[in-house]
Formats: C-alpha cells, structure tokens, sequence
C-alpha cells in the first residue's frame, strides 16, 4: 500500500520541480531585462546629428570694406570683393542689399565718396538697382577707419557652435558613448558648403530622361563597346 502510494506521489514532485525549474529560468530571464547594462545600452542613443542638427533659418550676411581717408577709387581688389559679395547675393536672396556708410569717423567723407562706385559696382553686377538701399550708422570720431557695410538677408543652413565640452570625457569612455563635441565640425562644414540650403529639406525635381541618349548608350552596351565617350 506504501509502495504505490509513493509511486503515485513521485510524478506529481516531479511535475512540480520542473514547474519550479521553468518559473525560476522566467524571473532569471526578467531580471535581466530589467537589469540592463548602462555599457550596452548607453552607446546607442548617440547620433551627432541629434546633438548638431543642420537647421534652415534667417541669417544676416554682411561685408565689411576698409576706407581709408585719402581713398577716392576703389582699387581692383576691393572690386573683386564686391562682385564675389554680388554673386553670394543673386544665389542666395532676391531681397534687398543695404551699403552702410559711417558717420562721424575720420574717414566719412572718403566713404560718402566711395558710397557711388560701389552701389555702380553691384548694378554692374547684376543687382536691380531699386534693391540697393543706402543707409548711415554712426562711428567713433577717432580711432580705426570705420567700415563701409554690405549687408543682405538669406536663408542659410547654420548648427551649433563647437566646442562645448559639458561632461567629463572619462564618463563617455566608460558608457562607450561618443563626447558631445563629436562631429560637430563635420555638421558644420556640411552646412557651410550646401549651396542651396532647400536640398536639405526636399530633393529637387528632376529632369526628363533623355530617350535618345539612353537608347545609344545601351546598344553600345550590348556591343560592348565603351560608353562613357559615347
């Protein structure tokens, strides 16, 4: 009677210690899940492009040209400099382009001379004369000679400024994570050399497929013949 009373009792301990087994493994197994490791886990939120974005916005562009007192002409480097400010202007804005004279400095008159030849230098590159405005700003009566001001408003990819170190780059190595200054010079090298700053935002439209280029192209291909100079 004993015999078969223990017989019966063997399977259901074993059903229950394996039961125990698998409830067990399951609170192991949750336990690591909600114990992550920071190592792990803290390396992969951590994208420079999070840190730095790349935004479109408003930004003034201006061009500071030195007077001197006795300057009557503008010589030929300061009228390069002017047409490379012109051309940034009719790729950038359609709006208006301000020259600002100086008041008050040593070199006004020479600058309310020189105000003529450089408002001619930018109609004669192009710029509509009614978008020219000419205003004054006033300069200290000594000192250095005060700048006559080119100034025009554009949209303009800009990021934030480097070289911001807010933590301990000893704590990113040991949450295997990149330092907060990482890639923001990349950011805003990208930015600066975007000529449009709307291929940042959409893709531009594309042009329709040549049909005639791309039928020769593919007969030399199945000739096998070159077709880069084709």
């Amino acid at each position: 009677m004993r015999a078969s009373t223990s017989a019966r009792i063997a399977p259901r301990l074993g059903k229950a210690a394996f039961a125990a087994v698998v409830v067990g493994a399951t609170i192991v197994l949750s336990g690591c899940g909600a114990n992550r490791d920071g190592m792990t886990t803290g390396s992969i939120p951590d994208d420079y492009r999070t840190r730095h974005p790349i935004t479109v916005t408003e930004v003034e562009h201006t061009l500071d040209l030195p007077i001197a007192s006795g300057d009557r002409n503008l010589n030929i480097n300061t009228q390069d400099t002017i047409a490379g400010f012109a051309q940034d202007y009719r790729s950038m804005s359609s709006g208006t382009i301000q020259i600002m004279v100086p008041q008050g400095s040593p070199n006004a008159a020479a600058a309310s001379i020189m105000r003529k030849q450089i408002r001619a230098e930018l109609v004669s590159q192009g710029i509509p004369a009614p978008r020219i405005i000419e205003t004054t700003y006033q300069a200290a009566a000594s000192g250095d000679a005060a700048p006559v001001r080119l100034s025009f408003v554009a949209s303009t990819a800009v990021t934030d400024q480097c070289g911001q170190w807010p933590e301990d780059l000893s704590d990113n190595t040991v949450m295997n994570r990149n330092w907060h200054n990482f890639g923001c010079a990349t950011q805003n090298n990208l930015a600066a050399q975007v000529a449009n700053p709307m291929d940042l935002i959409a893709p531009r439209g594309m042009a329709p497929i040549d049909a005639a280029r791309r039928s020769k192209v593919i007969g030399l291909y199945r000739e096998g013949k070159d077709t880069a100079s084709k």
